[in-house]
């Protein structure tokens, strides 16, 4: 069974295969046995192996131990849960906010609780894979607009006047293109047309805003985004997701949102180690700093070797191949380099421009990213870039 299917994704040069990471995430990582320089994780910041989060989890698991057990509404609920979503509540200059169990479940449970069938969603077409699963789930009317066309957009809200709700939704930083949402013509639509906004934080929290309170810190918007959604597990370097918003949007989410209802909650000890992170984010802004110096570095080198860095304005950095085959080869050929940054390949990406999705984090070093650009500088004497697209 399913092999025909696989034979086709092999064909399609569309199959995947789970490379063993057997070490902590850092700046460099032991992949397949061998000690490479990561440059692929979604660990901004260098937290994930912060031993401040590690001491965290070990004390919160002497008190709690480490699953939870339940649901949060049946026997899974701490003061750590509490405790966190008050501060990311409070990060996120918002009045209340929930934890969710990973940023999939989050959208895939706040975009159905909020939107139904005689509403309309208005989504991004680069929106990720759960915002996308989140608008079908919701049985609400589903309008992409495209990417970042606020002119689109608006011929769509303009023609949407049967319904009771609508909602612009977003991602606030695009996972694989690493280019910024319009948000401040989003609002503003949304203000005009009667329409709440969504912002799915996940590669801005941490990151951008002079305080790294993501998006719409960025724009100065603080207040004006009724849905601010986010993940732990990337620039906080531990693990789930969370929303934020108004008191009763919030309450109603904790009555009605699936993934949040039905799922054991997050282990206590995972909370703690949140908590940490959020402390460190707050009281070292020198980290911030780091990223976005090394994320210029990487980005000025690459432009000086004539590899386009597409439409990136973060410090994810994608290097555009377009061709599935050989974007497969050269992601084997810089890993035999010594680089770890897999192809990124459709559904992920759309068809045409597979890539090699580079991150950099406030970990590296110049010396790191200065390897790295040796790496780059080979394969594009190898003609691995010569097809380069912006």
């Amino acid at each position: 069974m399913f092999e025909y299917e696989l034979l086709q994704l092999e064909h399609k040069h569309l199959r995947r295969r789970l490379l063993r990471v057997d070490s902590a995430q850092g700046p460099w990582a032991t992949v397949g046995g061998r000690k490479v320089l990561l440059m692929c994780s979604n660990d901004y910041l260098g937290l994930a192996s912060h031993p401040e989060l590690k001491e965290a989890a070990c004390v919160a698991m002497e008190q709690y131990g480490f699953g939870s057990g339940a649901s949060r509404l049946v026997s899974g609920n701490s003061a750590l849960h509490e405790e966190l979503e008050e501060r990311l509540a409070s990060f996120k200059g918002a009045e209340s906010a929930i934890l969710f169990n990973s940023g999939y479940a989050a959208n895939a449970g706040i975009i159905p609780a909020v939107a139904g069938e005689t509403d309309a969603v208005f989504s991004d077409s680069l929106n990720h894979a759960s915002i996308i699963d989140g608008c079908r789930l919701s049985r609400a009317s589903v309008h992409v607009f495209r990417h970042k066309d606020v002119n689109h957009l608006e011929s769509l809200l303009r023609k949407s006047d049967a319904v009771r709700r609508r909602l612009i939704v977003t991602d606030g930083v695009f996972s694989m293109d690493g280019d910024i949402a319009p948000l401040p013509e989003l609002v503003s639509l949304a203000e005009k047309y009667e329409a709440m906004v969504m912002v799915d934080d996940a590669h801005a929290t941490g990151v951008l805003g002079k305080n790294g309170r993501g998006t719409a810190e960025h724009f100065g918007l603080q207040g004006r985004v009724h849905i601010q959604m986010g993940t732990l597990g990337k620039a906080f370097g531990s693990f789930g997701a969370y929303a934020a918003g108004d008191r009763n949007l919030i309450e109603y989410l904790v009555n009605t949102s699936r993934s949040f209802l039905f799922s054991t909650a997050l282990p206590p000890a995972v909370c703690a180690a949140s908590l940490s992170a959020i402390n460190i984010v707050e009281s070292q802004p020198g980290l911030m700093m780091k990223l976005w110096k090394n994320r210029s570095r990487l980005v000025d080198g690459l432009k000086a070797l004539g590899i386009s860095t597409g439409r990136s304005e973060t410090p994810i950095i994608p290097v555009i191949i377009g061709d599935n085959d050989k974007a497969l080869k050269a992601s084997a050929r810089i890993l035999d380099e010594g680089l770890f940054a897999p192809a990124i390949r459709p559904p992920t990406v759309p068809v045409g421009t597979a890539r090699i999705r580079t991150t950099v984090t406030a970990a590296h070093s110049d010396n790191d990213i200065d390897r790295a650009l040796e790496i780059f500088r080979t394969m594009k004497e190898e003609g691995f870039f010569s097809n380069e697209r912006t």
